[in-house]
């Protein structure tokens, strides 16, 4: 499993660090300096609006059906079939419950139109993640990494067209940006539902209302799950929108610091993709999944501490080359969202494995636990320190959330903790501290220090073994399956 695991993550990350950093840095930032922060900030927090009631989208169904079908692949025809029709009736109540709720929050006409497309591109988006979630139950994991950045490469070539292309004379509209993220979801979905078909024995959608009852019933939890953890990760956006008089200007201001929160976070995403199938299958025949765990631990972990420890060093720099405004106040945010990265990314790594071994109550109840304290800490910071106040309420959050998942996973699993690890870990930290700082005041071209101290690190933690080498290269040039 454990090769199966790097050599799948391999070409999952490899593809994904290609496309997304492109995809962020490239043309969501170019969009970001082109429309300026508070045409942003109007759609980013629409954006975040979108994404806080996938519950009704989703149902949880996508988790759900990842997990049963990594245990049992003989399902897939049956249940494909029939959840398919299932997230269409459950598209028709997002929709109605998202606008229902818009409207009484006081939504302008503008917001409205453009919500529409949102809701469309989350129906789209949801409907390529259910896709894919039978390709990897059936651990089909390359055919699922090329799938992976589809839309992101035709939102590429569409958005870079009219951003580059010449081919109108208009500014360019946030609108805009919106209506080609339609066109490259909607081409990526119909491609994924036919790769899938590919897959199935038959395909005969039809409305069981025993089987629907089932699955709600049965997917609830992961829903509830799912549903918690985007409030608490995406309402910091829309309540700086609604509870600011400059709200789109400070949301807009927030979203250039969250972007690369949103960019780093992804690799440790990835991860979780590939485990939780994984782990779903070995808890089910019963292996120890102890080693697994430590290796992930390891390839995950390692890069994202040097990533966000570098970052927080070199956040006013990086963000005055990123952005044309408002970088100094994104600055500080970004300070504090790199602080959360950390505890976030170890959620995709303990949560994933909660999630497969079924623990879905807890875990459901720590996350409501979480998006209280969020709203509160929210509610208490943004009127006083803006989006400062957003970032606390944030890196609080996923600290709690992420030490808690880490002790959990200690407790149910009592898996041997070697403790040179975290001690090592710890030192590592510390190093890579003192260096950046170092080589930020030494006079040193801050954009090259940034990078010559992300690689520095790297070769560092391969000396002291923090990142098995030795492993990976065994895993490479091994044969045996």
């Amino acid at each position: 499993m454990k090769k199966k695991f790097f050599l799948n993550l391999i070409l999952l990350v490899s593809l994904n660090l290609v496309v997304k950093p492109f995809w962020i840095f490239g043309i969501d930032r170019t969009v970001q300096n082109v429309t300026g922060a508070e045409a942003y900030g109007f759609y980013f927090s629409l954006f975040s609006f979108s994404l806080l009631l996938n519950i009704l989208l989703d149902a949880g169904i996508t988790n759900y059906n990842n997990r049963v079908i990594s245990r049992e692949p003989e399902k897939l025809s049956v249940w494909f079939s029939q959840l398919f029709l299932i997230r269409l009736l459950l598209a028709v109540v997002y929709v109605i419950v998202s606008i229902a709720i818009a409207i009484i929050l006081g939504y302008s006409p503008r917001q409205l139109h453009l919500l529409w497309f949102l809701i469309l591109n989350q129906f789209l988006a949801s409907l390529i993640l259910f896709f894919r979630s039978n390709i990897t139950g059936l651990h089909l994991f390359k055919t699922d990494s090329v799938l992976s950045v589809a839309d992101r490469i035709l939102m590429i070539l569409l958005v870079g067209i009219v951003l580059w292309g010449h081919v109108t004379d208009q500014p360019f509209r946030i609108e805009w940006y919106v209506y080609l993220q339609s066109l490259a979801y909607g081409i990526v979905a119909v491609a994924a539902f036919i790769l899938v078909l590919t897959k199935t024995k038959f395909f005969r959608p039809r409305f069981d209302k025993m089987f629907f009852f089932r699955i709600v019933r049965e997917s609830f939890p992961f829903a509830v799950l799912t549903f918690l953890m985007a409030l608490y990760y995406r309402v910091d956006s829309v309540m700086l929108e609604r509870m600011l008089p400059d709200g789109a200007r400070q949301a807009g201001i927030y979203a250039q610091a969250f972007r690369l929160l949103d960019a780093f976070v992804m690799y440790a995403y990835l991860f979780s993709v590939i485990l939780l199938p994984l782990f779903s299958r070995m808890i089910k025949e019963d292996k120890p999944v102890t080693e697994l765990v430590k290796f992930a631990f390891l390839l995950m972990m390692i890069p994202i501490l040097i990533l966000g420890i570098t970052t927080i060093i070199y956040r006013y720099p990086v963000m005055h080359f990123l952005y044309l405004s408002h970088a100094e106040a994104s600055s500080d945010v970004l300070g504090l969202l790199m602080v959360a990265l950390i505890f976030a990314s170890s959620g995709y790594l303990f949560g994933t494995l909660l999630t497969a071994r079924g623990d879905i109550k807890q875990l459901s109840w720590l996350a409501a636990g979480g998006f209280l304290l969020n709203i509160l800490l929210n509610f208490i910071l943004i009127p006083r320190f803006q989006t400062i106040g957003a970032a606390w309420a944030s890196l609080v959050t996923q600290a709690g959330i992420g030490i808690i998942q880490i002790l959990m996973v200690s407790r149910r699993l009592r898996m041997p903790v070697n403790r040179m690890v975290p001690l090592r870990t710890f030192v590592f930290a510390g190093i890579i501290t003192l260096t950046s700082l170092i080589l930020y005041g030494s006079g040193m071209n801050p954009l090259t220090g940034y990078l010559i101290q992300l690689a520095l690190s790297l070769l560092l933690a391969v000396m002291i073994k923090l990142i098995p080498l030795k492993q990976m290269i065994t895993i490479l040039v091994s044969v045996k399956e």
